[in-house]
């Protein structure tokens, strides 16, 4: 029987937090995505389905996902009893209660780390929290070139309007940078042309003299 795990990731629901299960078989290296971990203002966690239809997704696992979730396996130290809700159950990380980790967890955890290296290095880090890396790997997925109906596939957009929103930002963002790009390299030539000129004796340097008035 294939070994499973249900593991969380940062999914922003209406009120509280969610956290999507992901189960994997990791002999198929494939991750399954049906289902969402929420915790009430009590504090009881409990599942439920993905907000859409679209959410609900298999996805490939590449092969740094996969050694990723290897080492996880092999340092999962599991409780004395484990934690069983509504039927699922082998949670991977949990709280010093012994509860399976929610979103709020994880953002607390980035949080801390980008302060701390931001109280020893020079260069800022911004604020980043999992739906930070959520989209950071949508537009690196885009910049890659991956069609669009494929990109809304993996994310889980409902609307394809959101995805393709993404590849908005990004050919404006590509623009203006390779017109700036554009603008230096010919300046740089110009530079160039002009030092030439002036080595062959083409052109002298203008100088322009200025009055003593001391």
């Amino acid at each position: 029987m294939a070994q499973k795990f249900l593991i969380r990731f940062s999914q922003k629901g209406a009120v509280f937090m969610g956290q999507r299960l992901l189960l994997f078989p990791m002999e198929n290296r494939t991750i399954n995505v049906d289902k969402q971990l929420q915790r009430d203002t009590t504090g009881r966690r409990y599942i439920v389905s993905t907000k859409t239809m679209a959410g609900a997704r298999m996805l490939p696992m590449t092969e740094e996902v996969y050694q990723c979730f290897a080492e996880i396996l092999r340092r999962r130290k599991p409780p004395r009893v484990e934690t069983m809700i509504d039927g699922h159950g082998n949670f991977l990380y949990y709280d010093k209660n012994g509860n399976p980790l929610v979103a709020m967890h994880w953002e607390h955890y980035f949080g801390r780390a980008v302060n701390k290296y931001n109280r020893i290095y020079r260069y800022q880090l911004p604020t980043i929290t999992p739906h930070v890396c959520r989209h950071t790997y949508c537009t690196n997925m885009a910049l890659s070139g991956i069609s669009a109906k494929t990109l809304q596939y993996l994310m889980g957009h409902s609307d394809i309007s959101i995805t393709l929103n993404v590849y908005t930002h990004i050919k404006f963002d590509n623009a203006q940078k390779e017109v700036e790009l554009v603008q230096q390299r010919q300046q740089k030539e110009m530079e160039n042309v002009r030092k030439e000129l002036e080595q062959v004796g083409a052109i002298r340097p203008k100088i322009i003299p200025f009055k003593n008035e001391a």
